[in-house]
């Protein structure tokens, strides 16, 4: 698993000019990436990691400030741009397998008491989002 941590001031994703998900204060943006081979193992230490990951004003985690995630499904972090100029996308997993597993991050979180809002899971999303610091951090379960 991979996931791009941003902290927010504020965040959404839209599908269709709808509102599917947002963060209305701070908290963290994460944009998550699954591979071919993660289960539950990469799920729970992702979520801790999420969770725990002390980068908030004050250096507070989002469980210490009860601040909110964002989560949003991003299959193109697996993306191999080593060779040409089109990017492939093997190392990500297909959706049958990434989409239980990025659920299951988004309830992990939860069942530790961290707010989330999700995008839509292979929707064409906007996500609009205003960077506080900026702070952005990549992580790999």
């Amino acid at each position: 698993m991979r996931a791009v941590v941003q902290r927010v001031s504020r965040a959404r994703v839209s599908v269709d000019g709808e509102e599917v998900g947002a963060l209305d204060g701070p908290g963290l943006l994460v944009l998550l990436g699954v591979t071919h081979g993660d289960g539950p193992e990469q799920v729970e230490r992702t979520a801790r990691k999420v969770a725990e990951l002390r980068v908030l004003r004050g250096e507070r985690s989002v469980l210490e400030a009860g601040a909110g995630v964002l989560l949003v499904s991003q299959f193109t972090l697996y993306g191999d741009t080593r060779k040409g100029r089109r990017p492939t996308w093997s190392a990500a997993a297909p959706g049958e397998v990434a989409e239980p597993l990025v659920e299951a991050v988004a309830a992990a979180l939860r069942e530790r008491g961290v707010p989330v809002a999700t995008g839509r899971f292979g929707a064409d999303m906007a996500v609009e989002l205003v960077n506080d610091g900026p702070v952005t951090l990549l992580l790999e379960a």
